[in-house]
């Protein structure tokens, strides 16, 4: 019985050639074209020691390349002893192979490359289950290629002869392959669908809280910016896709107003569709959040391309330009001044904030307060002591500067954001609101 199909797929401190095709209407950076690839390589380890472009009108059927270039390819691997040629191009199966047989040298496509990095970043069960189906996803339709190799042992005779018998071993492992990766991606695939939906209950029942997502391009801060807001643990480094969970705490952002804040996974450029899907439950937070803070790093010179790219991310899931607020981080490490000026007339709506320095934090808390309860107000209620989800939502809601018990009730001097304070109504006649004004 053949063994599970092998999902590892790493470049960790190979020698590496970096290629990028340049298409019609291709959605990369032009100032920078290797710029992405360049830090996704970095963050998977890879040693990158040579660099090539390419222009083409169309896809070569073939090599992705053409003939030419790919000569041109194997004469810098020779030259520089590379190990493993990275394009930053998605490329087919059939095309990897014939690149492979002429340059003589392991080949990845961007897909593979962020599967990698991906696959270093899982630390929760559920991140795990996720980055091994979408390798799965990948790797299915390349096994025909894993597996020609075997072809010659298929013997003499009965090759011959053709049809049934002239398989070999080489077809019936690949048999095999298919069917244990396709068993294996069935039962990831229910075990994802149950995360999916315990995701969507948990995320939908927040209806009395007010959500806010954090989501930006990969290392732009976000996970800092949680860390500072809420006094969380999340895990920082200064690497792409450093954070693949959900992380969600309670953000006190005034006196009788906690929201809800949640840092979700980086975006990038054309994110692989596979990955998107095996995601899903994660991108929820997003979706169905009240309020989602853009987070940029306004030191990137490529800010701008990283802001567009994300408003397209966002775009396609359907996330209202009006539930946005754009967070420039990173301000500290501005050299020159020009830029943030430059920063403030283009983004007039941006917050400039530093999650490193704590710069900008009062105007953004600020910020955040008003989208999601309005004003402060000072309030007067009775309510009624042996109402359980009453007293819990006061003392989570509502921030008392006096409580008053006169038998089954309680009076309360307090202070409560005026979103709160009609969610209090609807508690009827076991809340009376007495009076109420502004602070």
């Amino acid at each position: 019985m053949g063994e599970p199909v092998r999902t590892e797929l790493s470049v960790q401190a190979e020698r590496t050639l970096l290629m990028a095709v340049l298409l019609p209407g291709g959605g990369g950076d032009p100032a920078d074209p290797l710029g992405e690839l360049r830090q996704l390589a970095r963050t998977a380890g890879a040693n990158v020691v040579d660099e090539m472009l390419a222009k083409r009108r169309s896809i070569h059927p073939g090599l992705y390349v053409g003939s030419g270039k790919a000569q041109q390819i194997a004469a810098r691997v020779e030259q520089n002893k590379v190990d493993v040629v990275i394009f930053g191009n998605e490329l087919s199966p059939a095309q990897i192979r014939d690149l492979e047989q002429i340059v003589r040298c392991k080949v990845l496509d961007r897909g593979e490359l962020i599967l990698d990095i991906f696959a270093a970043h899982a630390r929760t069960s559920e991140s795990r289950l996720q980055v091994e189906l979408a390798q799965l996803e990948y790797c299915y339709p390349r096994l025909t290629n894993m597996w020609t190799h075997l072809e010659r042992i298929a013997g003499g005779a009965a090759s011959a002869a053709g049809g049934i018998g002239a398989r070999g071993p080489g077809e019936k492992q690949l048999e095999t392959d298919r069917r244990l990766a396709g068993k294996r991606k069935a039962h990831l695939k229910r075990q994802i669908a149950a995360i999916d939906r315990r995701k969507v209950r948990q995320v939908r029942s927040r209806k009395d809280v007010f959500c806010i997502c954090l989501v930006g391009y990969t290392n732009g801060g976000k996970s800092t910016l949680l860390n500072v807001l809420t006094g969380a643990d999340a895990y920082v480094a200064d690497q792409l896709f450093a954070t693949l969970a959900t992380k969600t705490r309670r953000w006190r952002v005034a006196a009788g107003q906690t929201v809800l804040l949640s840092d979700t996974v980086g975006f990038i450029r054309e994110l692989p569709h596979h990955l998107v899907a095996s995601f899903r439950a994660t991108l929820e937070e997003a979706i169905h959040a009240d309020l989602l803070l853009h987070v940029a790093d306004a030191s990137n010179e490529r800010v701008d391309h990283q802001i567009a790219s994300v408003n397209g991310v966002l775009k396609e899931l359907g996330c209202d330009e009006n539930r946005r607020l754009l967070v420039l981080n990173k301000i500290d490490r501005i050299v020159d001044p020009t830029i943030t000026v430059v920063l403030e007339r283009k983004y007039p709506d941006g917050l400039l904030v530093s999650a490193s320095t704590g710069e900008g934090m009062e105007e953004l808390t600020a910020a955040v307060s008003a989208r999601s309860g309005g004003d402060q107000v000072r309030v007067a209620l009775r309510a009624d002591c042996s109402n359980g989800k009453l007293v819990n939502y006061i003392d989570r809601y509502v921030t008392a500067k006096s409580r008053t018990y006169t038998d089954s009730t309680v009076e309360i001097q307090a202070v409560i954001s005026a979103r709160r304070l009609e969610e209090l109504r609807r508690f009827g006649d076991d809340v009376e609101i007495v009076s109420h004004g502004p602070i």
